[in-house]
């Protein structure tokens, strides 16, 4: 898994509406990367509302928020459409960002062994590089922690 002071790991991956969206055309902004499991599950569900809820915030300090799962695009669109949604979610089915990212693999999911995403936010600063890992984001108060670790 990347940490804190590394460049973040350049990728390409199609969002819910069937755009491109590269990592590299948000240098020069923040970045709040979160990898979260599944679309329309109850976890996510509440991480992504608070993440909706603390939107504008998030936008007023000058950070922008993409969430990435390995969910088709069809499964993200119809996710923002429910909760709607104002931040992109790249679709990753083959699994490729979650690998660079170092976010697919083992974890203990109630006590059983299992092999999928690992709930994890970067935060990425204007340069490139990761200055925060949440490893275990607070899914009812994301958008607070962001804001506070990124000093806003």
């Amino acid at each position: 898994m990347h940490e804190e002071g590394q460049k973040a790991p350049e990728f390409e991956g199609i969002t819910q509406d069937g755009n491109p969206l590269r990592l590299a055309a948000y240098k020069g902004r923040k970045v709040a990367l979160f990898f979260y499991p599944e679309d329309d599950t109850p976890v996510c569900t509440r991480q992504a509302c608070n993440l909706r809820d603390g939107y504008h915030r998030l936008l007023d300090a000058g950070i922008a928020v993409i969430g990435i799962s390995p969910d088709s695009t069809e499964a993200h669109d119809a996710f923002i459409a429910k909760y709607e949604l104002p931040f992109p979610l790249v679709a990753d089915p083959d699994k490729k960002i979650l690998n660079k990212y170092g976010v697919w693999g083992e974890k203990n999911m109630y006590g059983h062994i299992v092999t999928g995403v690992k709930r994890t936010t970067f935060l990425i600063n204007e340069k490139g590089i990761v200055v925060h890992v949440f490893k275990r984001p607070k899914v009812d108060d994301h958008a607070g922690e962001i804001l506070a670790r990124f000093g806003a």
